[in-house]
Parts: structure tokens; sequence; C-alpha cells
């Protein structure tokens, strides 16, 4: 199996969306294919996120996206990395490892100073891969949410 990992642009929204579509029914959202191919490219046609797709061939296996920001204490562009998807089909193959790394890479390119995630708190696998991939949990701030 070879995994190419590449930056999406607005010509890869139709593997992206069903990638991201995935994505959210893995958090228990209702599919909405078309729904989620007009939130990707008005994210892209507004320059507001960027995504890496993995293929496996011509077969998209995984994403991720991420939303660039700042940090004000560090008077410095970070990064979110809101989404990471890989296929069911392909977990515990490095594919989650190739997108981060295409990730942070370019975050770091960019000038970032980090690039931060959060993930639910059950999900275990994942934070099993953060840790062994070097990404360490805050235990300094508490994440609050003010629902609109």
């Amino acid at each position: 199996m070879t995994i190419a990992v590449r930056q999406a642009t607005l010509a890869d929204v139709d593997d992206l969306a069903l990638m991201f579509d995935a994505y959210r029914q893995f958090y228990k959202q209702h599919s909405a294919p078309e729904a989620a191919r007009n939130f990707l490219r008005e994210r892209f046609n507004h320059g507001e996120s960027m995504a890496y797709l993995a293929y496996d061939g011509h077969v998209p296996v995984g994403f991720t996206q991420l939303y660039p920001s700042f940090s004000s204490v560090s008077m410095a562009r970070v990064f979110i990395l809101n989404d990471l998807f890989v296929a069911p089909t392909h977990r515990r193959k490095g594919v989650a490892k190739q997108l981060i790394d295409a990730a942070t890479h370019m975050a770091q390119t960019l000038g970032a100073v980090r690039v931060s995630l959060s993930t639910a708190i059950d999900n275990k696998t994942a934070q099993a891969t953060y840790e062994a991939l070097g990404w360490q949990r805050d235990s300094v701030f508490c994440a609050y949410h003010f629902k609109i």
C-alpha cells in the first residue's frame, strides 16, 4: 500500500467532501454530502482553511483540515488542526501520521509557533496516536464553549 498525501485544492472538493462527510458521521452527525461540499467550497473560496488529502491510488482514504489563527501571547501565527479522519479500511497503517506530518510541516513553513487540536474525551485511540507522535496534552488551560 502506497499512500500519497497532498494539499487539497478547490478541484479536490468532491473527494474532500466525501471524507468530510464520513468524518462528521463518525461524530454522530447526519450524512449531508452536498452541505459538506458547500461548506468546504466556502472555506476554500475565502482562504479560511487548508486541507490535506491522503490517497491510496486514486481513492481518497483520509484528510485533515486546519484553520489559521494567531496567538496574542506569542504574537505569532498558530493553526488549529480541527479535523482528522482516516477511512476505517486504512486505520493503523500510518495514514494519520502522514496527514499530521504534512499539516505540521506546512505550519512550520509558514512560521507558526504551534498547531493545536482537540478530540473527544472518550476517543482514546486518537489520543494515543497524538501522544505517540509527540503531541502534548495541555495541562494548563481548560477549554470552555459558549453555544449560540
